[in-house]
């Protein structure tokens, strides 16, 4: 049974609001971002700074609910300056044989500038014929989801 990792959560083009270096570790991220994403708290995750080229792998808080917060804690915050924006994504074991079979679904979001979701879509794997096909659906959100 061959095991791959395979992107299935990604906030896309955030911007870093605090970096705070006295903090134990991991990045602080907006509860409603996560959960739209379906990034869990504690969870590993990949963080690359398109501003500098820094990238890191740390773990998720939980940030207070539509604040928009993306804080880097501990060492993570050296890399990071507050204005930076950074792509985080979550990854997860999957057998590769279960996604010919049953394909495979990420979640993308795409931030405005206060991070909040200004467009959301999915990335799928799906099956066709002993291939997978590669498939990317934007939803447009209602106005008063991405205020």
């Amino acid at each position: 049974m061959a095991r791959i990792r395979l992107m299935h959560a990604k906030l896309h083009g955030v911007r870093v609001t605090d970096a705070n270096v006295n903090y134990v570790g991991s990045v602080t991220i907006d509860n409603e971002l996560i959960d739209k994403v379906g990034i869990l708290p504690l969870q590993e995750v990949e963080i690359w700074n398109v501003s500098n080229g820094n990238r890191l792998s740390t773990y998720v808080l939980p940030g207070e609910p539509g604040s928009g917060i993306i804080c880097l804690n501990g060492a993570a915050s050296h890399l990071c300056d507050p204005g930076d924006f950074v792509i985080i994504a979550a990854y997860e074991e999957c057998d590769r044989a279960e996604v010919y079979r049953i394909g495979h679904e990420a979640r993308v979001v795409i931030a405005d500038e206060h991070n909040r979701c200004k467009k959301f879509f999915y990335q799928t794997l799906v099956p066709c014929e002993g291939k997978l096909l590669f498939q990317s659906e934007t939803t447009e959100l209602p106005p008063t989801m991405n205020s």
